[in-house]
C-alpha cells in the first residue's frame, strides 16, 4: 500500500509529504515530485517504492538520509542508484553470509541495474554526472531553488533510477 501522502503523520507529531493527487502518480513521477519536495535523490528513489518493501514512509526516509549527493556530498555513486540498490536489496537481498549462490546472484542483479543505469546516463558517479571535479563537496546542502532544479539534472536521473527499478521489479513477476 502507498503512504497516505496527504496524511500529516511521523513520529513525532506531523510532516506534510505530498498532495493528494500525488498518490495516482507512477513510482518515477513520485520519485522526481519528491526530490521537488526537498527530499534528496536518494531518498526519492527509496521512498517511492517504500510501500512495496514494507517499510514505514518516516524509516524509509532516515535510512535514505545518507546516501543523497553521492552520500552525504562525497559525490561518489549516484544517490538515485543508491535508492535503487536499497529497495533492491530489501526485495530480492540475501541473507545468508554463507549462501554463495545468493551473494552472486543478488551481485548480479546490481551490476546489470548499475549498467541499465549508466546506459541511459553515460555514468553512475554523482560528479561525473554534475559536470563537478572529483572529491567532496561541503557538507552544507544548496538551497532548493527554480535555479538550483533548473541548472541540475538529478530530477530526470531520479525519474530515470526510478524507471529502471519499476521495469526491473516488473520483470521479476
Amino acid at each position: 500500500m502507498k503512504p497516505n501522502l496527504d496524511s500529516e503523520e511521523t513520529r513525532s507529531g506531523k510532516i506534510n509529504v505530498l498532495l493528494a493527487d500525488d498518490i495516482k502518480k507512477t513510482q518515477p513521477e513520485m520519485a522526481m515530485a519528491l526530490f521537488r519536495k526537498g527530499y534528496n535523490c536518494a531518498q526519492s528513489v527509496f521512498l517511492a517504492f517504500c510501500d512495496q518493501c514494507g517499510m514505514e514512509f518516516e524509516t524509509a526516509t532516515r535510512l535514505s538520509s545518507s546516501f543523497g549527493a553521492g552520500m552525504g556530498r562525497l559525490r561518489e555513486v549516484c544517490g538515485g542508484v543508491t535508492g535503487m540498490f536499497m529497495v533492491v536489496g530489501l526485495l530480492y537481498g540475501y541473507y545468508d553470509p554463507d549462501d554463495q549462490t545468493k551473494k552472486t546472484e543478488h551481485y548480479q542483479r546490481i551490476q546489470y541495474l548499475a549498467s541499465q543505469f549508466e546506459e541511459k546516463n553515460h555514468s553512475i558517479i554523482c560528479s561525473e554526472l554534475l559536470g563537478l571535479e572529483k572529491g567532496k563537496d561541503s557538507p552544507v546542502p544548496e538551497l532548493r531553488t527554480e535555479a538550483y532544479y533548473k541548472n541540475r539534472p538529478c530530477e530526470a536521473l531520479i525519474g530515470s533510477a526510478a524507471e529502471i527499478l519499476r521495469n526491473y521489479i516488473k520483470e521479476q513477476k
